[in-house]
Formats: C-alpha cells, sequence, structure tokens
C-alpha cells in the first residue's frame, strides 16, 4: 500500500475534485454511454463547456441513485456467494485496518473495528490466536497455515500481492521493472480459488485507479485500461490514494479522488464485484500536513455514497519518524475515527440496503462546490447521506418529491432538523462536511 499518492488540465476546477466524481447517476438518468458522459461531464464540472464560462449556471445533479451501482454488486447481501466469507449479517459493515500486530488487535477492536487486512509474515498460529481473542476477523495471504485451518471462521477471505499494478522492484538498488501483468493475477486468483472457494479473493490497488498519471506506475503510467483486466482476477476489489497528505500538487488536498477511484472500480466491475477502498488519517510521509479528523469523515462518507461497501484505514506514518500504528497515538483522530466507525456500524442495516434509484435530485449554486447523495430505505424511514465534494462552502437543495412530500427530517447527530415541504428542502454545507438525514413521513401525509 504506497505512503504517496490528477487532473487533466482545465477539468478539475476550483472544485477540487477529478472528473467525473459524483455524477453517476446523471449517466443513468440519461441512459448515456458512461464514457461518453465521463468526458461531458468532466467538462461541465471544469465550468466550459464549448469554452463559454458557466457563470451563474446551477448544477443539477440527478441523484437518481449515487452508488446505485453498487447495489448492482447484489441488492442482496453481496457476501451470500461465500461460505466462509464476510458476515452475511445485515448489521455487519467490514471496517478494516491494514497490516497491524495483531497483539494491539484488541486496541483496534475498542476503537470499532472488526477487521485485520494482511499480516507481516503471516498467518501464523500467533497471530491468529491474538486475532481470535479480540474477536477481529482476517483477510490475508493464502499460505500453508491458512490452509490447515479452512474451517477456522476468523479467516474470512484471501488476498494478492499489494499493488501489482505499480512498477514492480527490482531489488536494492536495481530499480523498478515493469508492474506485474493483469494475466499473471488472473492465473494466481485461480490458484487461490482452487485452494479454497468458500472464501473471497481481495486485490488492493494502487493510485492509478484514481490518478491516470501517477507515474508510480512505471511503463504502464496512462493506461487505465489495464484495470478492468487486473478486476478479473479478484471477487473483491479495493485501492488506496491519499490526498490530504499527498505530495503532487495536482492531488495534494483534493479529496474527490478518492470518490473517483471508487466511482471507478464500480464502472469497471460493472457492479458484480465488491468494491472496498482505503483511507488515509496519518501523515504517512509528509511531514507537513496530514488529514484532519473532519476530511477523514468527508473521505469515508464519499467512499460510502460513490458505492464502497467496506473501509480499511492505512494507519501507518514514516515522518517524523517511523511507527506502524501511529492512528493509536493520536488521541484526537483516535478519537474521531473511533465515533466515526461507530457511526457506521450503527447504520449498517442501512447501508446493506439496496440503494434507491429514483429517488433524489439534489441542485448547487455553484457547478464546482457539488453535493453528492446516497438514498436508502430501511425499516419505514428513508435515509439521504450526503457530502460535500469540495473545499469550499456551499448550499444545497434537495428534491425528494418522486419519493415523498412531507416527512420530518433529522440531521442524525447534530441535533437539528430541517422540514421538508413539498418535497424540497435546503441545507447550508461548510468545506468536506457530511450531513447524514433521517427523513419520516409526515402523519397526515403517510400516504403521499
Amino acid at each position: 500500500m504506497s505512503a504517496s499518492c490528477a487532473l487533466e488540465p482545465g477539468l478539475g476546477g476550483s472544485a477540487d475534485i477529478p472528473v467525473g466524481s459524483g455524477v453517476r447517476s446523471l449517466r443513468s438518468a440519461r441512459g448515456l454511454a458512461q464514457s461518453k458522459t465521463w468526458r461531458t461531464l468532466g467538462r461541465f464540472l471544469g465550468r466550459l463547456v464549448g469554452g463559454q464560462p458557466l457563470a451563474g449556471l446551477a448544477l443539477l445533479v440527478l441523484a437518481l441513485g449515487f452508488g446505485a451501482q453498487a447495489a448492482e454488486v447484489a441488492n442482496a447481501n453481496p457476501y451470500a456467494a461465500w461460505e466462509h466469507g464476510p458476515s452475511r449479517d445485515a448489521a455487519f459493515f467490514p471496517i478494516g485496518v491494514w497490516l497491524q500486530n495483531p497483539q494491539k488487535a484488541q486496541r483496534y477492536r475498542d476503537a470499532g473495528f472488526n477487521l485485520y487486512v494482511a499480516l507481516w509474515r503471516g498467518p501464523t498460529e500467533e497471530q491468529l490466536a491474538e486475532l481470535k481473542k479480540a474477536g477481529l476477523k482476517l483477510i490475508c495471504h493464502q499460505n500453508e497455515f491458512g490452509l490447515k485451518h479452512l474451517d477456522d471462521p476468523t479467516f474470512i477471505g484471501w488476498m494478492h500481492g499489494d499493488e501489482p499494478d505499480n512498477a514492480q522492484s527490482l531489488g536494492a538498488g536495481k530499480g523498478y521493472g515493469p508492474p506485474i501483468p493483469p494475466a499473471q493475477i488472473v492465473r494466481d486468483y485461480e490458484q487461490i480459488r482452487r485452494a479454497d472457494p468458500s472464501r473471497p479473493v481481495m486485490l488492493n490497488l494502487g493510485q492509478g485507479v484514481a490518478w491516470d498519471r501517477w507515474h508510480g506506475r512505471g511503463v504502464r503510467t496512462n493506461h487505465p485500461e489495464d484495470y478492468r483486466e487486473y478486476l478479473k482476477g479478484c471477487d473483491l476489489a479495493s485501492f488506496d490514494i491519499y490526498p490530504a497528505a499527498h505530495d503532487s500538487p495536482e492531488v495534494a488536498g483534493k479529496l474527490g479522488f478518492v470518490a473517483r477511484g471508487v466511482e471507478r472500480l464500480v464502472e469497471w466491475t460493472e457492479g458484480r464485484k465488491v468494491v472496498w477502498n482505503c483511507i488515509e488519517c496519518t501523515r504517512i510521509s509528509n511531514p507537513k500536513t496530514k488529514a484532519t479528523p473532519h476530511q477523514v469523515r468527508a473521505e469515508v462518507w464519499m467512499s460510502l455514497i460513490h458505492g464502497s461497501r467496506g473501509i480499511i484505514y492505512f494507519v501507518h506514518e514514516w515522518q517524523p519518524k517511523f511507527n506502524e500504528s501511529a492512528l493509536l497515538d493520536d488521541p484526537e483522530m483516535l478519537g474521531a475515527v473511533t465515533r466515526l466507525n461507530r457511526q457506521i456500524q450503527k447504520l449498517a442495516p442501512v447501508l446493506n440496503q439496496p440503494s434507491l434509484a429514483k429517488g433524489v435530485a439534489v441542485a448547487t449554486a455553484n457547478p464546482d462546490r457539488p453535493v453528492a447523495t446516497l438514498l436508502k430505505s430501511h425499516e419505514g424511514s428513508h435515509f439521504l447521506f450526503t457530502v460535500n465534494l469540495s473545499g469550499e462552502e456551499t448550499v444545497a437543495n434537495f428534491d425528494l418529491s418522486a419519493t415523498m412530500l412531507n416527512a420530518t427530517v433529522t440531521v442524525l447527530d447534530e441535533d437539528r432538523s430541517v422540514s421538508l415541504k413539498e418535497g424540497r428542502f435546503q441545507d447550508r454545507f461548510q468545506p468536506w462536511d457530511v450531513h447524514l438525514y433521517r427523513l419520516e413521513r409526515s402523519s397526515s401525509r403517510k400516504g403521499s
């Protein structure tokens, strides 16, 4: 998982988001080809259509279900295909931590984690015992020890080596060769499946998923077409990019790259595979800056809204000194991540419901400040999850008239409510704000 992580010139605008982020629903609504719409909306979000500025033009994003393609993974539980895979319980949502010492498993459990992803030189008997004691599940490389414990429910999946899409080291002082060919990943996948078809195989890819010009791909830089081939070699697709701590001006501070990567994985897999992604929460290799708790929350929720079905936190740090578990030594961030994880687990029964494909539209006065949405229904209530995809303040106007006309709208965990009248309401978003709404029909208009 790389420690470092752009926009095409003229297409990013001041929105600080990559082309295509958060606009999948408009493609679906108009029945346009995905590739054509990606380019068209990229220009639209870049404020230029035919060379003319879009001054004063409201951005209407028909959110006919942001994340609708994610629901295509299976509106039933996405893990139902594997007897010993992740839990099929609707109350389970995968929240993992990357490559940590199992001796710290209980501390991660206390912070709302339920999964370890990858182990150093494992799995081993000692590592497995620590995870079992803490009650955490595991996805790791398939080795001889693991194959002797296929009946152990701690194992819920296997994985490839990390980031095979990046240039591969030729050894100390020998430089880098090309990425591992997709055909090799497919062959490895088939071998892992033959040894144990009862668990999914995970493939974590690098930042080239979201950033075409990532030079860490070496000779395959600017070849996004490779990814459809890589994705044939997995059941569960993930990727990582860390924009808040990034060292490239093309990416640094542009959190929308996270949303773009998730959206692309959903698109490239045609909604047929489970998509997860990795989230930053430390300095990583940047001695000057790191993501704030507010930015981490935005990255997590833009991931979920765009179709991610699982979150993996990257908690290592190399600057100002190496710390394998820097999150655990950062009280402010650890507290924020713990609250966020608990919120996601509380909402897991909602997140695991199918997305409503034609329920909400959102308009912002400035096209450079879009708000992404995801609409769900659970136990008689509707839930609208939203995130400001820009680093600027904005006001969003929501239209749910296709779903309901009058309702009580509670803003979760904010101790406030707003009024839905004739199917519409308005709310203000500070930079990277997340607002989560529960909508309950007014008793006098239950038929509306």
